[in-house]
């Protein structure tokens, strides 16, 4: 059997002169790159550059779309009106794919940050008003969301294509959810442990979680965070390691 899988990264998510990450550097690494828009982190200078530079490398570029949210960068909850989320995530894409068409090529994907993310994957209000976002601006666009979750429910029938995805470097709870960031060892941080993880995952569609049980996690693309302390080297030991494994890494949307 032959096995593929896209890997992507959060990236532009520095603001001003405040920088986090290496973001030509993961884009030598990840196949897709979740560009901030400009809530929770990234500035218009920032996602220029970042478009520029995924195009330049054959990268799919992705919005992710997050609360405005700048000083807690995205991941506290804030409670939105399902009318306002609407209109805030189209408002972001809108942002990103602009930038992304001045480089020539366009967003592809959408796929929300932090707080929004983690209430998307069991909210189904919210999950739905960020469907219907995605579907009003453009439904070729396809949605990315935990695996499992309420938003793939909500892109299926938005008509939207649904992309489930699984994190390399996050700590999974027995039920397929994410380990919350304030818990103790919620963020992988060991390069050869992360890799191992994403050759389970894509061999056997299973990931360990904390409790030690086996859970099932089909995923087509897989995140490595690129604010990961590390996370360079993550993302390089994982590509290794798939490589190793005969797992071929491509981007689940193919640029234009």
């Amino acid at each position: 059997m032959t096995h593929t899988v896209d890997l992507n990264s959060d990236l532009g998510e520095g603001f001003g002169r405040w920088t986090l990450g290496d973001d030509d550097a993961m884009l030598d690494l990840v196949t897709s790159a979740n560009v901030a828009c400009g809530f929770h982190a990234g500035d218009p200078s920032i996602l220029r550059r970042v478009c520029a530079s995924a195009a330049e490398r054959g990268v799919a570029i992705g919005a992710q779309v997050g609360h405005r949210d700048l000083a807690g960068f995205g991941r506290r909850h804030i409670e939105v009106d399902p009318a306002e989320l609407v209109d805030e995530v189209i408002y972001q894409i809108g942002a990103l794919d602009a930038f992304a068409r001045v480089a020539g090529t366009r967003v592809r994907y959408v796929k929300p940050h932090g707080a929004l993310y983690n209430a998307a994957a069991v909210t189904p209000v919210t999950a739905d008003a960020i469907a219907e976002a995605v579907a009003l601006f453009d439904d070729s666009l396809a949605l990315v969301g935990l695996a499992g979750s309420e938003l793939l429910r909500a892109a299926g029938d938005a008509g939207l294509a649904a992309v489930s995805e699984a994190f390399a470097d996050r700590a999974y709870t027995p039920d397929g959810l994410l380990v919350s960031r304030r818990e103790p060892g919620a963020v992988l941080e060991d390069p050869a442990e992360v890799a191992r993880r994403c050759v389970q995952l894509v061999r056997h569609g299973t990931v360990t979680a904390v409790d030690g049980s086996t859970i099932r996690v089909a995923a087509q693309s897989i995140c490595v965070h690129g604010d990961t302390p590390g996370a360079v080297d993550i993302a390089r030991a994982v590509r290794r390691s798939l490589a190793d494994a005969g797992i071929t890494v491509r981007p689940f949307a193919d640029p234009p």
